[in-house]
């Protein structure tokens, strides 16, 4: 009987170690604090109004050109469905802008941020009570001035001048199709529009040096608006 009674009390005491083992272990207090907690997911932007800034952003850094191309619009204009895109207009070779309504306005020199300005003052000024103008680059033109070319050379008038490019005297000489039977190679001159001295400057060259014998160390880097002159021989009978 006491081995009886000695058996039952070893199969309870193994019977709870069974049930227990077979129990979920619950996680250490620090595991569950360090789990990440779920980031909500955003909600999807709101899509642009079509043809409102035409994907363009206005650089208020960089300084319009002659030959740029801006994007322009009135905002008033699209509200009331006169005009519903932008429109590309182009800084002329006098450096301004044809506008609606005002004209031409100086373009030249500003960056896109303050001729939307001067474009808002001058429609506020006759025309709208409230003008929201949307105006920025939208291609910047490789030409960064001209040069003109004068005198006993093939092709007379102006020479562009593209962006990074070193333009020499010499190179324009050639690119206006070199100088001709009579031209004085040894005179020729390049006259520099006035500076902030107000002083205009002369340089004397000689292109029978530069172009003919290599001499390119006396040749000189043109600016834009750049004047050369090649004279005529002077002949005496």
């Amino acid at each position: 009987m006491q081995k009886l009674i000695w058996f039952a009390r070893l199969l309870l005491a193994i019977v709870p170690l069974s049930v227990s083992a077979q129990l979920p272990m619950p996680l250490p207090a620090a595991n569950v604090g360090s789990m990440p907690a779920a980031t909500p997911t955003p909600a999807p932007a709101a899509p642009a109004s079509p043809g409102l800034l035409n994907g363009y952003v206005s650089d208020d850094n960089y300084k319009l050109r002659v030959g740029d191309t801006v994007s322009f619009q009135i905002l008033e204009d699209r509200l009331l469905g006169i005009q519903e895109n932008p429109i590309n207009l182009v800084v002329a070779d006098s450096g301004e802008l044809d506008v609606s309504y005002i004209g031409r306005i100086k373009a030249a020199g500003k960056t896109s941020k303050e001729l939307a300005a001067d474009i808002k003052t001058a429609l506020e000024k006759d025309y709208y009570k409230r003008a929201t103008v949307v105006l920025s680059l939208n291609l910047a033109s490789r030409i960064v001035g001209r040069v003109y070319i004068w005198g006993s050379v093939h092709s007379q008038g102006p020479i562009d001048m593209q962006i990074n490019e070193n333009l020499t005297a010499g190179n324009a000489i050639l690119r206006a199709g070199g100088l001709a039977d009579f031209a004085d190679k040894t005179q020729v001159k390049v006259i520099r529009a006035a500076g902030p001295n107000g002083e205009k400057k002369t340089f004397d060259l000689n292109m029978k040096d530069i172009l003919e014998k290599g001499k390119t160390e006396q040749d000189i880097s043109l600016e834009p608006n750049d004047f050369i002159i090649v004279p005529t021989k002077l002949f005496n009978f």
